[in-house]
């Protein structure tokens, strides 16, 4: 099995595009272990916040792979906001990468960017 370095994959996405505001390898308890907000940003939700809306979208993974003889295994989810835009993708059973960017980021292009950097 192939092993990632976690810290050098939240590095390059936020490098990908400069309207990613923030990026996040999560536990399934819901804490953030790598990654963070962009240099110079605010987070729009506190810590807490940010650990509730983590754990609400590890629940929603366990939805999906429920369905998963069905459809097939989800790639990603994507999720736009009032304020932002956000996607999760699951890395591993214990690992899911959550990255929030802004309104006007070009989502379709930034997680096909993703998903080609985390097969690498």
């Amino acid at each position: 099995m192939l092993i990632m370095d976690y810290d050098k994959i939240c590095k390059d996405i936020l490098n990908l595009d400069q309207k990613i505001r923030f990026v996040g390898i999560c536990d399934d308890t819901g804490e953030t272990r790598y990654g963070g907000m962009r240099e110079g940003l605010t987070s729009l939700l506190t810590p807490e916040e940010t650990k509730k809306s983590v754990q609400l979208a590890i629940g929603r993974w366990g939805l999906r792979d429920a369905l998963t003889p069905k459809t097939g295994k989800a790639k990603y989810a994507m999720a736009e906001y009032d304020a932002i835009k956000r996607v999760t993708i699951p890395l591993t059973d214990d690992y899911l990468l959550l990255v929030s960017m802004d309104l006007e980021a070009d989502h379709n292009s930034i997680i096909n960017r993703i998903l080609g950097l985390i097969k690498q």
